[in-house]
This record gives C-alpha cells, sequence and structure tokens, in this order.
C-alpha cells in the first residue's frame, strides 16, 4: 500500500515537472531598458589624432568653457591625464579637448599648461559668454545702513599774549655837585673808626 502511494505521488511530480518545461520554452525574457534622462555629449568637432597631455608642474589645471579666462570653469585636469585635441585657437594659446559630461562633450585648457602630441587643426571659438547682470539696489534701503559719523572739530587756535619786554630808567651819573661821593663816606668812616680803637688803646693803658 505505501508503495503505491510512493509511486503515485512520484508519478504526479514527475508529470508537473514536464508540464513546467513546456511553459519554460515558450516564455521569452523582456528586458526594459533603461531611457538615459540626459542629453548624451556629442563630440561636434573635427576628428584629431592629436593628444593633450597635462604638464607634471602642477597638480590640476582648470578647464573653461571657451578660450579665455573670461569663460566659467566647467571642470579639471589633474597632472599627466591625457585627453584627445581637437583643435587650438588662432593664437595658439588655447587648445580644444574632447571633455565628456559637458554641453557639447568639449572644452577648452590653457596651452602653457599642456604638451601636445600632434597637431590639431584651428576651431572657431564658442560666443563671449555674456557678463552676469550686477543686482540693483534699493536706494532707500541701502540708505538704512549709511552711517553717517559727525566731522571731528579741529581745536581753535588762541594767540598767545603779547610779550612785554620790561624797561628800566637810565642810571643818571653824579656830575660831584651837592652829593658826597659813596666812597669818600666810606674812607671817612673808616679813619673814624681806626682813631677810636687808637683812642681806646691808648686810654686802656
Amino acid at each position: 500500500m505505501l508503495i503505491r502511494k510512493s509511486i503515485a505521488v512520484f508519478t504526479v511530480i514527475l508529470f508537473v515537472m514536464m508540464i513546467a518545461q513546456l511553459f519554460a520554452k515558450n516564455v521569452s525574457a523582456n528586458y526594459n531598458m533603461q531611457i538615459p534622462t540626459v542629453a548624451i555629449p556629442t563630440v561636434t568637432s573635427t576628428v584629431s589624432n592629436a593628444i593633450a597631455i597635462v604638464t607634471l608642474d602642477q597638480d590640476q589645471i582648470n578647464v573653461r568653457s571657451g578660450p579665455s579666462t573670461d569663460y566659467p570653469i566647467i571642470g579639471v585636469l589633474i597632472a599627466g591625464q591625457r585627453v584627445p585635441a581637437l583643435g587650438r585657437s588662432v593664437g595658439g594659446n588655447w587648445v580644444q579637448i574632447a571633455y565628456p559630461g559637458v554641453e557639447g562633450g568639449i572644452a577648452w585648457v590653457y596651452s602653457p599648461l599642456v604638451k601636445l602630441e600632434g597637431s590639431p587643426p584651428l576651431v572657431e571659438p564658442p560666443p563671449t559668454p555674456t557678463p552676469k547682470t550686477t543686482p540693483t539696489i534699493d536706494p532707500t534701503l541701502a540708505a538704512q545702513f549709511i552711517i553717517e559719523i559727525p566731522a571731528t572739530r579741529l581745536p581753535t587756535f588762541t594767540p598767545p599774549p603779547e610779550l612785554v619786554i620790561p624797561t628800566f630808567p637810565a642810571e643818571q651819573q653824579s656830575t660831584g655837585t651837592g652829593k658826597i661821593p659813596m666812597g669818600l663816606i666810606i674812607i671817612g668812616l673808616g679813619v673814624i673808626g681806626l682813631f677810636g680803637t687808637v683812642i681806646s688803646y691808648l686810654s686802656g693803658r
């Protein structure tokens, strides 16, 4: 009885596997490819076999959207990096390179910063970028932040008083009339004193 049940179960499993195999042959895989949502950059310049190699004098260089410092920086290249050189400016100061990831897939680098292998053709530069507009400031609002500092009053100069030089009356010279000379008075007093001393000395003896 157990053997019959086992055979029946095995037969059912084998039948199911055969049916599944038949359906598997008729099923085809359907892959949903993802559609890119951004534009894929394409190089529109003339194909060139020239190569631009970043020199080892600097760690990295700027990549610009045009052959001038007036154009914005759109990326960088590191030292020793090799990129296809698509063209060069009229003066030879700038090199057009293939730079995927930006609009048009092309960019420009300053030629003294790279070493060229080959001779890329001359190409026309892109239009000069429009200068950014300078935002205007409301003069009423700006006036609120203007602080007027009062001018420092300079000290007034007061002239000093006029210097008065004192004057002394001139000494009048004596003419010898009506006055006794001072020297004569001193000599007379000295003589009187001397006589008094002699008299005192004689009286004491």
